[in-house]
C-alpha cells in the first residue's frame, strides 16, 4: 500500500435491526437506540446508531480490506450526522501514511498503515477519523 491509495467503498444499509442489535451487543441500553417514541420525545426523528456500533463497522471496514491478520492499533473517530433507519452509510478510506524501519514501510513485525476513514449517509458525514493498523510481515 502507498500513501494516497484508496480503499473500495463499503455500503452498509442502516436498518432498525442493525441499530438495535448494535446497541444490545455493546450493552448500550439508552432508549434513543431502540425506542422510536422515546427518541422522538427527546427530539430525534427516530432511533439512531450508537458510537460503539459505528466503531465496530469502521474496524470491520479496515480489517476486511487489510486481512484477518491486521491488528488495529488506534481508532480515533468522531461522529457527525446520525445514522437513522432506512439510510445507507458508505465508508471510504484513503491511506495517509505507511511506515517501517527500512523506509519501504516494512518492519520485522510488519507494516504500519494509517487510513483516513469517512462514513457518509444521506444527510452528511456520520463518522470521520483515522485508523492505524499493523499488517504482519
Amino acid at each position: 500500500m502507498n500513501v494516497g491509495d484508496t480503499l473500495p467503498p463499503l455500503e452498509i444499509p442502516v436498518t432498525r435491526t442493525l441499530i438495535v442489535a448494535g446497541a444490545i451487543a455493546s450493552r448500550d441500553y439508552q432508549d434513543v437506540h431502540h425506542d422510536a417514541a422515546l427518541a422522538q420525545e427527546k427530539g430525534s426523528p427516530d432511533i439512531f446508531m450508537n458510537i460503539l456500533t459505528t466503531n465496530g463497522l469502521v474496524g470491520r471496514y479496515i480489517t476486511d480490506h487489510l486481512g484477518p491478520r491486521a491488528v488495529l492499533r488506534k481508532v480515533a473517530i468522531r461522529l457527525g450526522a446520525p445514522n437513522y433507519p432506512g439510510d445507507t452509510m458508505t465508508l471510504t478510506g484513503t491511506v495517509t501514511a505507511v511506515s517501517g524501519a527500512t523506509g519501504s514501510g516494512t518492519t520485522a513485525s510488519g507494516t504500519t498503515i494509517e487510513i483516513r476513514v469517512v462514513g457518509a449517509n444521506g444527510i452528511g458525514h456520520h463518522v470521520t477519523g483515522t485508523v492505524t493498523a499493523e499488517v504482519p510481515a
